[in-house]
C-alpha cells in the first residue's frame, strides 16, 4: 500500500511538472502580436488632403487616403526610380520590416515608410528626418503629421525631402 501512494504521489509530481513546463515554454513562444508597432488609444489622424511642398515637387492628397498625385523634379524621381514629372498613383504608409510579418500597412503617425505606386512602380520609402550633420536620421512616432511627410535617404550621406502642407 505504501509503495501505490508513494507511485501515485510520483505520477501526480511529474504531471505538475510536465504541465508547468508546457506551460512556461507556451508562454515564451512569439505570438502574432509580439513585433507590432506601437499603435496609441487614440482616433486616427485625418487622412492628408491638399497640396504638400517641398524644394523636388509637390504631392497632391485628396483625402480618401488611396490617391494621389505627385509632381517631382528629376532630382527626386531619380532618387525614387520614375521619371519626372507629373503623375498620379496611389499611397500608404507602412510599418517599417518588423520581422517576422514584413511591413505593413498602418496608421500614418506611427508609420516608418511611406509606398508610393507610380504607373508600374511600387517604391517603399523611409519616413524621418536627417541629422544637420548628414550621419544620422530619425525616424519613429510622430515624424510624419498632418502638415508634414518627411522622406528619409540613405545614400552618401543621410538626407531628407520634407514635403509641407501649402496653406
Amino acid at each position: 500500500m505504501k509503495k501505490l501512494v508513494i507511485a501515485i504521489l510520483v505520477i501526480l509530481l511529474l504531471a505538475v511538472l510536465i504541465i508547468g513546463g508546457i506551460a512556461i515554454y507556451s508562454s515564451r513562444q512569439r505570438t502574432v502580436l509580439d513585433n507590432y508597432p506601437y499603435e496609441p488609444d487614440t482616433p486616427p489622424p485625418p487622412n492628408h488632403e491638399g497640396t504638400f511642398v517641398s524644394s523636388h515637387g509637390t504631392m497632391t492628397f485628396n483625402g480618401d487616403g488611396e490617391t494621389v498625385a505627385v509632381e517631382f523634379d528629376a532630382y527626386l524621381a531619380g532618387l525614387l526610380g520614375i521619371s519626372e514629372g507629373e503623375h498620379t498613383g496611389t499611397y500608404e504608409f507602412l510599418s517599417g520590416n518588423l520581422p517576422p510579418h514584413g511591413s505593413f500597412p498602418i496608421r500614418y503617425d506611427v508609420a516608418h515608410e511611406m509606398r508610393l505606386v507610380i504607373d508600374d512602380n511600387d517604391i517603399v520609402i523611409d519616413m524621418g528626418l536627417a541629422s544637420e550633420d548628414g550621419k544620422t536620421g530619425s525616424v519613429g512616432v510622430d515624424m510624419v503629421t498632418p502638415e508634414r511627410i518627411p522622406m528619409l535617404f540613405r545614400e552618401d550621406k543621410v538626407f531628407d525631402i520634407v514635403f509641407e502642407k501649402q496653406n
